[in-house]
Parts: structure tokens; sequence; C-alpha cells
């Protein structure tokens, strides 16, 4: 992933150097099995431990001619060691090293997601209770269809994210496992007993059936995972776009009093920031079909997959990272105006109660499907007339016939779109 939107705890997992860190861990804790299983000599994980350095450059130096990875690093801890260094690796395939780096880097990275997560949480809570009663419109096909309140909008994000979190969790326990199980995974040159010594060293759990690899249907879940969270990162983005418009300005990003907002245009305030979370969700949604294609590889195993994890597995999580953060920011600074929002709603006259007349008259004794007539037939003459809509409904004797005017007027009530809000939030804030 680029600097510009890389953060600096998330990336240091995906370098050379703390994935070759892992590669001598899972090499010295292999060592230390076989010591006490008395495959190996004893001391020889404490002298691995004591000699050994990681020099990435060499290792990269040693692959460009070997065309091996895990050869290469051996090969860099065997100049270092010494003839001790032969009993690394015993019974073991690259797989082995390899899947189980992989899963921990992972592991690692899912950690960091949920620690943004928390955060988001919180930031996102403070919002929906601080304006838990601030009325908006809201809207569906993007028209005006009845009032809610702004945090009752936060909540829903609330809930979402909590969703996320705990979808999250599921998917680090499922890819949390390890595998030293040695050519076709088969343990024929490896004690299981090693694989279990291991697991338990680097806090994952042994992988029951790992061929030569572990398999991809953990990873797939995993970065699906990580697609919904970025795709619920989009539909907040998507919001805030919308409520920022002009036409609209219900809520509105931070802008610095320094920035600019446009080369060519200076009254310019744009959404950029949640137009970029946009952005980086469609990338880290990219990831997904990639993950699921390499749940099928040939037979024990092939390498088609290797390329593809490289990429999606540093990009996707650094991405994430980086995006869960920036709508953090983004919503703990959010500029929120009540005022417009009350303006807004008395856009359309009052259209908004229809249903609210609609039931009354239902009630009333008319069919469902006469009282639509009558309400829309009114409803359409306030939006064609820009009349306000209850002294349309007044001067309708069809209804008045049947519903006192005073009754109406009762109708026409901002509290009773709110009257279930405090339900609602007890629900889903309760422990």
């Amino acid at each position: 992933m680029i600097e510009r939107y890389s953060r600096k705890e998330l990336k240091l997992i995906w370098e050379d150097h703390n994935k070759y860190t892992i590669w001598l861990q899972i090499e010295l804790a292999a060592a230390e099995a076989m010591e006490k299983l008395k495959i190996i000599p004893r001391g020889i994980a404490k002298k691995v431990k004591s000699k050994s350095k990681i020099n990435v450059k060499r290792i990269l130096n040693i692959e460009s001619k070997v065309k091996h990875d895990v050869i290469a690093f051996l090969t860099s801890i065997t100049e270092k060691v010494g003839k001790d260094a032969r009993y690394l690796h015993k019974g073991m395939t690259s797989s082995d090293v390899l899947d189980t780096c992989f899963n921990l880097q992972l592991k690692q990275s899912g950690k960091i997601l949920l620690k943004d997560i928390d955060i988001l949480l919180k930031t996102i809570k403070k919002q929906s209770i601080k304006h838990k009663f601030t009325l908006c419109m809201g809207r569906s096909h993007g028209i005006h269809a009845e009032p809610i309140t702004f945090g009752l909008k936060m909540l829903t994000f609330y809930q979402e994210f909590l969703r996320n979190k705990k979808r999250l969790e599921n998917s680090i326990k499922e890819i949390s496992t390890c595998a030293i199980s040695g050519a076709v995974g088969t343990f024929a040159n490896v004690d299981p007993r090693v694989e279990k010594y291991v697991a338990k060293k680097l806090d994952l759990s042994i992988e029951p059936v790992s061929t030569q690899v572990i398999p991809r249907d953990r990873h797939a879940q995993f970065f699906s995972t990580l697609a919904i969270i970025a795709s619920s990162i989009e539909r907040f983005s998507v919001e805030i776009r919308h409520l920022q418009r002009t036409e609209v300005l219900e809520v509105e990003e931070f802008f610095g009093r320094k920035q600019k907002g446009s080369s060519a245009m200076p009254h310019k305030k744009n959404p950029i920031l949640s137009e970029n979370l946009t952005g980086l969700a469609r990338l880290i949604r990219s990831s997904v079909i990639p993950a699921l294609e390499n749940v099928a590889l040939w037979h024990e195993r092939d390498i088609s997959h290797s390329a593809v994890e490289r990429n999606i597995g540093p990009d996707a999580t650094i991405a994430l990272d980086f995006a869960l953060c920036r709508l953090n920011n983004l919503i703990e600074n959010l500029n929120i105006y009540p005022k417009k929002m009350i303006k807004n709603l008395n856009m359309t006259n009052g259209l908004f109660f229809s249903q609210r007349v609609l039931l009354k008259l239902t009630e009333a004794g008319f069919t469902r499907e006469d009282a639509y007539k009558i309400v829309q037939k009114n409803a359409m003459k306030s939006w064609n007339d820009n009349t306000p809509f209850f002294e349309n409904i007044v001067m309708d004797k069809k209804i008045t016939n049947k519903i006192p005017v005073n009754k109406l007027k009762k109708l026409f009530n901002f509290s009773y779109h709110t009257k279930k809000i405090n339900i609602i939030f007890n629900r889903s804030l309760k422990k």
C-alpha cells in the first residue's frame, strides 16, 4: 500500500523484517519441540537464537540467485550460525513456515483493526447520544419520507459496526491456525507434537488437516469480512456525502482554516474525506474475488495463491486500518446543523404527516383504498401548489365530515415520530 494511505503500526507487520522475524520464531519453536522430543540435540535452539541475525538485504540477495525465499532465509541463518543450523527445518516444508507466518500476520493486523473499530464505536455512540432527539428528515429513494432523529441515524451505524466487530473477531479466530505437518501434510517426517508445541508458543490453534497448505477457505472468510467492514465504511461515507450537498447541507466535513477546496473555485468545500473512503472501500473489496479463487488449489497444494496473498494481505489490511481511522476522525469532527435539518423538514409543508391522516381515516371507517386516494389527492395538491398540507385536508369535506379539525390538528405533531426513540436506544445500547 502506498505511504499516503498507510499507518505505521500496521505497515510494520508486513515489512520484510517482521516476516523474517516470525519465520525465525517458527523455526526456533519447532527446534525447541524437537529437542524436547530428543529428535535433535539439546541446545540447538538456544545457539541458533544467540547467533542468528535477520539481514533482509542478504536474504533478498541470496533469493535472487536461488529463486526460493525460504531456502534463502535458511541459508542466511546458516551463514551466521554455522553447522548447528542444519537441524533447523527438519522434516518441515516451506508452507509450514509461510502459512503459519501469514496467518500470524493476519492475526496481528486483525487485532489492530479491532482496536480501530472500538475507537470508532465510541465516537459514533457519543454522536448518537448527543443527537438522540435532533429531528431530521428520513428519506427513502432519496425522497422525504417521515421524520427520524440524527441520533437514530447514527445508531444504525453503531449497531452495524458492532456486528462488524463480531465478524472480525470470528474471522481472526478462524485464521489463527498453525501447520507444521511437512510435505503434503502427512507428518511423515515431522512429529505432530512439534506442531502442537509451535501452535501453543505462537498462540495459534493447530490446523486439523493441512494438506501441504492451510486451507484457503479460512483466508476467504477473513478477506470477505474486511470487505464487509469496508462496505459499512462506504455506507457511512455516502450518507455524509449526500447530507453535505449544497441543497441539503445538514452535515459538513470539518474544513480547516487554511484548507482549500478547489484549484479553480475558491468557494468550494468538498466532502473529500468521505469520497476518499468510498474509493478505499472499492479497493478493499477487490481482494475478495482473488481470496475466494485461492480456495481451489490443485491437489495438496500449488502456489497460485502466493502472489495474490503477498499483495492483498498488506494492501487490504493497511487500507482498512487507514479507512477506519479516517472515518473516526471524520465523525468526531463532523459539523452538524440541526437548524438546517428543521428547515429541510418544513420544506414540503407537512406532507410527511400523510400516513397519520391515512391511518386516522381508516379508523374513521374509510377503506384503506379510499383513504389513500383522498390523502394522496390532497398531498399532490400541496406538492404542486406549494401549499400547506394541513390547509388542504381541512378544506376537504370528505375528511372533515368524519374527523373534526381539532383532531386533525393533533395529527401534525413531531413528537409522534420520536415517542419510541428511547426504546430503540435502550435496546441498542444495553450491555
